[in-house]
Formats: C-alpha cells, sequence, structure tokens
C-alpha cells in the first residue's frame, strides 16, 4: 500500500505543478497513479485527505527527538526536513506550482502541523493551561512556518532551507520560550 500511497501523492503533486488545484479531478490523479477508485476511496475521502496524508507522511518521516530534549527542539524537529523537503520541489525540473495551488497545500500543511504541534504540548506539558493555551501556542507556530515558508517561496527562493530554518525558529522561540516557562 505504500508504493501506492506514494504513487498517489507523486500524482497529485504533479498534477498542481499543471494546473489549478481546485481543477484537479480525483480521476485524474487516478489515471497518472494507475490506481483504481476503490482502492483510493478505502483510503481518502478525496484529493484533500490525500494532500494531508501525504503531508503527515513527511512528518512520520522525521526522527524523533529524544525525550530529554530540550522542549523547543521537540516542537520545532519538523522545520528543517520539510523546508529541504520543499527545496527539492522548488529545485525540481518541471514546471512551477502556481501561487494558488501552493496557498492551498500551505493552508493544509498549516492544519495538519497545528493538530501535530498541540498534540505534542499536550504530551509535554501536564496539568491546565496558565496564560497562554496550547491550541494558541499551536497555532502560532504553524502559521509562522507558513508564513516563513511562503515569505521564502514568493521573494526569496535562492535562500538555503537552512537559513530559512533560522528565521522561522528567531521568530518563534520568543513565544515557546514563554509558553514553556509557565510549567517551570
Amino acid at each position: 500500500m505504500r508504493r501506492t500511497k506514494t504513487s498517489l501523492h507523486n500524482a497529485l503533486i504533479g498534477l498542481a505543478r499543471e494546473k489549478p488545484y481546485p481543477s484537479i479531478a480525483v480521476k485524474e490523479i487516478l489515471d497518472r497513479a494507475d490506481v483504481g477508485k476503490s482502492t483510493f476511496y478505502t483510503h481518502f475521502r478525496d484529493k484533500d485527505d490525500l494532500l494531508e496524508s501525504g503531508i503527515q507522511e513527511i512528518l512520520r518521516s522525521i526522527p524523533d527527538q529524544p525525550l530529554s530534549g530540550k522542549p523547543f527542539e521537540r516542537i520545532v524537529v519538523f522545520s528543517l526536513p520539510v523546508l529541504k523537503h520543499i527545496d527539492e520541489h522548488l529545485r525540481a525540473a518541471g514546471p512551477k506550482m502556481k501561487r494558488e495551488g501552493r496557498v492551498i497545500m500551505h493552508r493544509h500543511m498549516q492544519h495538519v502541523l497545528t493538530t501535530s504541534i498541540a498534540d505534542e504540548l499536550a504530551r509535554m506539558t501536564q496539568g491546565p493551561n496558565a496564560h497562554m493555551p496550547r491550541d494558541l501556542i499551536a497555532r502560532h507556530v504553524a502559521s509562522t512556518f507558513v508564513l516563513a515558508l511562503n515569505w521564502w517561496v514568493e521573494s526569496d527562493p535562492a535562500l538555503r532551507p537552512e537559513e530559512v530554518n533560522v528565521y522561522f525558529r528567531d521568530l518563534v522561540a520568543p513565544a515557546l520560550a514563554k509558553f514553556f516557562a509557565q510549567f517551570d
């Protein structure tokens, strides 16, 4: 099934480079991936579900941080691997994804990241929220990542992922430090 999912994810990304995301039909994804309709719908509700599954796969492929790692690092461990993954797509030959498709994909990425970060924050911090709610800090980190990602892609794609990662981390570090301080 892993090969089928990879084929479906690749088909979706390939089509998104060629045409507006909203106009991509599931049938086109199936045809390109050479996958049957029943197989697709056994695992996914629609193309958005397929997209979010691909983002979750990228996140799952990132090695876990040790439990003794700094809380900040455990929350932003995703950033550099995701930026490197996106950089590979930016540098790939062929048509570049249009802004509209990127915005939609990044919105889905923000949703998946928010959920993942909120889950990690809940695992890391026990007891009630203090003055800064977990879901707010999760949304802040995820939206700041997407903000930095969009800025990079739209204004300075010559930057290396490592440089963008530093900018992102500098933006979220104060809020994360304040968040974790409330549990000390």
